[in-house]
């Protein structure tokens, strides 16, 4: 940790506020999260933390930027101990891992992807970066794939006028060159991942439908390998 000792004591409070924090989102969940009961566990009075954390949205925000940034950093760590040229296979790993995480954190994930907090409207100017950081990666390796000439283009489709100006922002904010239907598949691919391991943290599928849901997950990311062109 740089910086001065201002700043570098500064940190260090908000990454206890963070850590007591998470522990509070597992015990009562978010919309149950209080500053006066952070305070209390970081053993200040809660004045001390206002002047951090200066509301519940302020803390919620601080959450879930560390989640994204958690998942995201997993999930491109994984991919990265895959070699480049095995496209299919940093997918595969980059949903395993999505998965993973998720299913470690129950509580953190479902902020970021179960219902919406009361309330809360998350400001798009902290967490848009942090939480697009798995379908980065995802479309990055789609790219890879297009490029190396390995990626079966499944539909040549031409979008609506609409939907066709939407891709093109989308690949000039990302920076990649990709055809329209490999980008719309990778949303599907995107949607469909994260839908699947919502079933599965979330409980949908009930007690008894199978086994080990891990079983039936791999099927479907294979199928969504498959829907990606990826060979």
């Amino acid at each position: 940790m740089t910086g001065t000792p201002r700043a570098r004591a500064r940190a260090q409070t908000l990454q206890d506020i963070t850590r007591i924090g998470r522990a509070h989102l597992a015990a009562v969940g978010a919309a149950a999260l209080s500053l006066r009961a952070v305070a209390r566990d970081l053993g200040v009075v809660s004045s001390a933390v206002y002047r951090y954390v200066a509301s519940r949205d302020e803390l919620l925000t601080l959450l879930v930027v560390d989640a994204y940034d958690e998942l995201g950093a997993e999930v491109e760590a994984a991919v990265d101990t895959v070699p480049e040229a095995d496209h299919r296979e940093r997918f595969l790993t980059l949903g395993r891992a999505v998965r993973g995480w998720a299913v470690r954190e129950p509580a953190r994930y479902g902020l970021l992807f179960g219902s919406p907090v009361p309330g809360y409207d998350a400001p798009g100017d902290q967490t848009t970066g942090p939480g697009v950081r798995v379908v980065v990666c995802m479309i990055s390796i789609l790219a890879a794939a297009h490029r190396s000439g390995t990626l079966t283009v499944l539909d040549d489709s031409t979008p609506s006028a609409v939907l066709e100006s939407d891709l093109a922002r989308i690949r000039a904010e990302m920076g990649v060159d990709i055809p329209s239907a490999v980008l719309v598949r990778g949303t599907l691919a995107w949607s469909a991942l994260f839908g699947s391991v919502n079933f599965d943290v979330f409980g949908q599928y009930g007690t008894d439908t199978f086994t080990d849901p891990s079983e039936v997950f791999e099927c479907h990311l294979a199928l969504l390998a498959d829907v990606t062109g990826l060979k």
